[in-house]
């Protein structure tokens, strides 16, 4: 296997993946992220996630595997994205309380030297406890979550907010390593899909 390239400037995936013995470098996406839509489909958010991994391209001198990720939080089929306000945050978490929703990770992988791309997208389901004002207050001001889809880090949430969880723990923080390895294996054994 090649270089790997995770062209992303989340710390959250780079620690995953050094945590399950992906050797690679960090080179974070000049894509610039055009959230035109609320409305949550797999084509979106996958491509964002291709698009990220192909802005880095032009930036490399040698062929390499290209990994881009975009993580969305989807509650009644829309998305919510990174808050802009600690009130934003708040209004966010206020709607997540109480209630089941999606979070989906799409993952794209582009060998450089084939042209050849993969990409699919991991679910997992978070279903939050009842938050009263104060706790979603104290997690706002204690963790400022702006940097993070849907207002929340799951990896940092003070006891009582998650009531269950299904589907991979690393896909809901930021990436699935055990996806990404069954789709890099698939992209070097000489098959390319995509899976919408």
């Amino acid at each position: 296997m090649g270089k790997m390239i995770l062209a992303s400037a989340s710390p959250r995936r780079a620690e995953i993946l050094k945590n399950s013995n992906y050797n690679l470098e960090i080179v974070p996406s000049p894509y610039e992220e055009i959230h035109s839509t609320t409305v949550f489909s797999f084509d979106y958010v996958e491509n964002l996630a291709y698009n990220k991994a192909k802005a880095v391209i032009p930036l490399m001198k040698e062929d390499c595997i290209i990994i881009g990720a975009d993580t969305v939080v989807v509650l009644n089929n829309k998305i919510l994205e990174k808050p802009k306000t600690p009130e934003n945050a708040k209004q966010m978490l206020h709607l997540l309380s109480d209630k089941t929703h999606k979070v989906v990770t799409a993952i794209a992988v582009i060998d450089t030297k084939t042209e050849k791309s993969i990409v699919k997208s991991v679910i997992s389901e978070v279903t939050f406890n009842v938050l009263t004002d104060g706790m979603i207050d104290f997690y706002v001001d204690n963790f400022k979550p702006l940097d993070k889809a849907g207002a929340y880090g799951i990896q940092e949430l003070p006891a009582g907010f998650v009531k269950n969880y299904t589907g991979s723990l690393e896909n809901i923080i930021g990436i699935c390593p055990v996806a990404l390895q069954k789709m890099l294996n698939e992209l070097l054994n000489g098959e390319s899909s995509v899976n919408g």
